[in-house]
């Protein structure tokens, strides 16, 4: 395993987690993200990807306006709760798409208003179905050379779909994970020890996902609003009682980490960026991975949860380091 530092500096009120996470999902980060696409001129178009078992995924495909002529194409991946439209997906398909790569933003089951699409519930062990998406976004856009890249949950997708990728002859030429929860149950224990704040603002986006899920499946989804009150261990002990085959949440949560040892058997090369004073993933569990050489951790003293802004114009460094990383691979150079 390789570990580095990032370039990434923080100065002032950047120093500040809370600063940096409440920005990296803050509205006008997200605006500033739409300005940039619009002043690329593309245009994005909804495709739903029709997958195995009667499953039906929604993304985003935004082509290159100079595409690079390998035919580059990155699939994006969104945190929990987030969407194909989320300010960090934004701004890294506007870094990409100048890039010449073009980029396919998947929205996740149940998220980005695609509730309507499955009457299952969203939970994060449906990983064949991400698969099975990349695999559709391949056979549909035939790209020449294809990288995964997640933030948050969509991190830990992306280092799952990289592992996966040998065994689902998946053509995944690199992956990259900022952010990602590569131990579920520590999340959950830092979520609920930690600043109030975090807990509060996933609660609060998680009710809101499963209250549009009851009233669109009514006949499926009956549970009262006494299971919505639960706090966060609460309603996923429900969730993983009533709509998986997990016994329990820790055993829920082993389904979906990657910590440890599960990586080292990683071949695609494969980057993820950490911060040290990131208030919802431990960066402990990041500093125990066992990654294979294929694999480069780096991880900056400052930069929250999927923030690493710098500057008041709310331009970020994950973005870049993504972009950066991605070119570097597709040319040869990594």
């Amino acid at each position: 395993m390789r570990v580095g530092v990032p370039a990434f500096r923080a100065e002032g009120v950047f120093k500040n987690p809370h600063v940096q996470s409440v920005l990296s999902s803050s509205p006008w980060r997200r605006r500033a993200g739409a300005k940039r696409l619009a002043a690329l001129g593309v245009s994005s178009r909804t495709h739903v990807l029709d997958l195995p078992e009667g499953i039906r995924l929604s993304g985003l495909y935004t082509a290159a306006p100079a595409p690079r002529a390998d035919g580059a194409l990155a699939l994006l991946l969104h945190g929990w709760e987030g969407s194909a439209e989320s300010s960090y997906i934004q701004h890294s398909a506007a870094e990409l798409l100048e890039s010449g790569v073009a980029v396919f933003a998947l929205n996740f089951r149940d998220h980005g208003q695609t509730h309507d699409l499955n009457e299952g519930l969203f939970h994060s062990c449906r990983l064949q179905e991400v698969i099975d998406a990349a695999r559709a976004v391949v056979a549909h856009y035939r790209p020449g050379r294809f990288a995964v890249a997640g933030y948050s949950l969509g991190g830990n997708f992306a280092l799952r779909l990289a592992l996966a990728a040998e065994a689902e002859n998946l053509p995944i030429d690199a992956a990259f994970a900022v952010c990602p929860p590569v131990d579920p149950s520590a999340v959950l224990r830092e979520l609920e020890t930690g600043p109030p704040l975090y807990h509060w603002y996933f609660m609060k986006k998680w009710r809101a996902s499963l209250r549009r899920k009851r009233a669109l499946f009514p006949h499926a989804h009956a549970f009262g609003d006494d299971i919505l009150r639960r706090d966060m261990r609460g309603l996923t002990q429900w969730l993983v009682g009533q709509h998986t085959d997990w016994p329990d949440e820790e055993a829920y949560f082993g389904g979906y980490s990657v910590a440890g040892a599960r990586l080292a058997a990683l071949r695609v090369p494969t980057r993820i960026l950490a911060a040290a004073d990131d208030p919802v993933i431990p960066i402990a569990s990041l500093r125990g991975l066992q990654l294979s050489d294929a694999a480069r951790l780096e991880i900056s003293a400052h930069g929250g949860h999927c923030g690493f802004i710098g500057d008041w114009g709310l331009h970020g460094f994950a973005e870049q380091w993504l972009k950066t990383g991605l070119i570097a691979v597709l040319d040869g150079v990594q």
